[in-house]
């Protein structure tokens, strides 16, 4: 089996190299563009999906693996921040509050596809500008769901609760793709 990890993400390659699967990373251009009524909590699994049928043919032997996470609060989907005000925005929106994780994950294969989303529930302390300013000019999380990793110093220092999966926050439902991928 040759498995292709389909992001660019250092956390996914990580978890994913954690787990002790040997993969290449492979680069999928698309327009990650949910459809309107898409309900939130299937617009993780919609993307992942949408990119793993972006993807070139797959040969017998390849096993492609996509993932897309979304954040959610008040009914609303928060993307990758454009910039420090959008950052902030939301990280504002999430101090003192809870919000629901969304990971969905896409193993493909030239026979099959699955797609299943895996959620988690975060709890955050009230954070102040000052705290907000200094986590986005330090950590510059404009590559992450939400303005946040869990795995750094805001998910650190703030997060008073969760439920469920740590990894699933952090971008990748390992469980789930360790028992998929140890199936086939």
């Amino acid at each position: 089996m040759k498995l292709l990890l389909a992001s660019q993400s250092p956390r996914r390659k990580e978890l994913l190299s954690g787990l002790g699967f040997d993969f290449e990373v492979v680069s999928i251009n698309c327009d990650e563009i949910l459809p309107e009524g898409t309900a939130i909590d299937q617009a993780a699994a919609y993307l992942s999906q949408l990119k793993a049928d972006t993807f070139r043919s797959l040969t017998g032997d390849e096993v492609l693996l996509t993932a897309d996470t979304v954040v959610a609060i008040d009914n609303t989907i928060l993307g990758k921040p454009a910039d420090e005000k959008e950052a902030r925005a939301m990280i504002s929106q999430l101090s003192g509050r809870s919000h629901i994780v969304y990971t969905g994950i896409t193993v493909k294969t030239a026979e099959k596809s699955m797609t299943m989303t895996d959620a988690a529930e975060v709890e955050f302390d009230s954070v102040t500008r000052e705290e907000a300013e200094y986590y986005i000019t330090t950590y510059r999380p404009f590559d992450k769901a939400g303005s946040y990793g869990i795995q750094e110093w805001l998910g650190m220092a703030k997060i008073r609760k969760m439920t469920g999966s740590f990894y699933t926050i952090m971008g990748l439902p390992t469980h789930l793709v360790y028992k998929i991928l140890k199936e086939i």
